[in-house]
């Protein structure tokens, strides 16, 4: 398991984000043109060889954020450095270089895989791309190294997606993430599709690939104890806004802000008897609408605790050098089940 005794003596920071804004055109009234505030002044680091977990419900921007890092989406503002290099600003060869090293694992492994390709020629496509290993058959003995590194034996490259299981075509798909040598993998709810023992099996082979080729992840899930499980530092958003941001055992063992209890108090405890007593925090109503976010704190129209001054804007509250939340409300975090070790 991950300490934050490590995050003490963080090292240089591999991907900077600061002021991360993406928008979306929305519908038009009348004359105006409405726009969908997807991610509003977002700012994180993702330190060289650490996961970095992104949580949130579905309509946090989580996975635009990921899609923004990737290349897929382009941001309205902000920056993006990838070991100090400006992504967003790089053009032509450097550009191509910088997608590269930034791969993506998607969430349904059988929508992103051509079901017309062969595994290996799926695998082999990033090295294609950007002309690796020189030569077919360099590039078929790597695909087999690859297959053999994901747990896939290689007489699996010869087959289509459709004839291999839910948690092969996910072992396929970080394959071929890994085939470009990437400095960043984008992993976007990569084991939400799957059954919980598949879950846990591709958990334990991205921390085993982790470890032995020092990867560095992004880790978005909805699912905060697989979140737990897998990172160093954690993110939550609500409605495209940071709310809390901090070490994974602090932030675990004492969250800040309302929105992080809520989401903690709904993770299941394997005891029955903690979690038949334990109380869990109900959020009355719907997020609001990203066309018109609230003013100040967007989690105030359903926080239990919010106050009129919640509607103004703030600065976060800082609780240690590693833990910050963006809450008026919140003097000090409050202990959950368990003290940060």
């Amino acid at each position: 398991m991950k300490t934050d005794a490590d995050v003490t003596a963080r090292p240089e920071p591999l991907l900077e984000v600061r002021g991360l804004r993406v928008r979306f055109p929305g519908p038009r009234e009348g004359r105006h043109r409405m726009q969908v505030h997807a991610v509003e002044d977002v700012s994180f680091d993702i330190e060289r060889g650490r996961t970095l977990g992104l949580v949130g419900e579905s309509g946090s921007g989580k996975s635009t954020i990921g899609n923004a890092l990737t290349g897929l989406v382009r941001p309205t503002s902000g920056t993006v450095r990838l070991a100090g290099e400006d992504v967003l600003a790089a053009r032509g060869a450097a550009a191509r270089e910088l997608r590269r090293r930034v791969a993506m694992v998607f969430q349904d492994p059988y929508a992103s895989l051509d079901p017309r390709r062969t595994i290996g020629a799926t695998v082999r496509e990033p090295m294609d791309v950007h002309r690796m290993h020189s030569g077919r058959a360099a590039r078929g003995k790597r695909v087999a190294e690859l297959l053999d590194l994901v747990g896939l034996a290689g007489g699996i490259a010869a087959r289509r997606p459709h004839e291999l299981s839910g948690g092969q075509r996910q072992r396929v798909s970080i394959a071929r993430a890994l085939a470009a040598e990437p400095d960043l993998i984008v992993l976007d709810e990569s084991t939400a599709s799957l059954d919980v023992s598949v879950q846990a099996q591709i958990m334990n082979l991205l921390r085993r690939l982790q470890d032995e080729l020092g990867l560095t992840y992004l880790f978005i899930s909805h699912d905060l104890a697989a979140v737990e499980h897998m990172s160093h530092r954690v993110v939550v958003m609500y409605l495209g806004r940071l709310m809390e941001v901090g070490g994974r055992e602090e932030l675990y063992a004492r969250p800040a802000h309302p929105y992080t209890r809520a989401l903690m108090s709904a993770i299941p405890d394997a005891d029955p008897t903690v979690e038949r007593d334990r109380e869990r925090i109900l959020l009355s109503g719907d997020p609001p609408s990203p066309l018109a976010p609230p003013s100040g704190c967007v989690f105030r129209t359903r926080c239990p605790i919010a106050v009129d001054a919640c509607a103004t804007p703030f600065e976060p509250v800082t609780f240690s050098a590693d833990h910050t939340a963006w809450c008026i409300r919140t003097d000090d975090p409050v202990p959950t089940h368990a003290e940060p070790a």
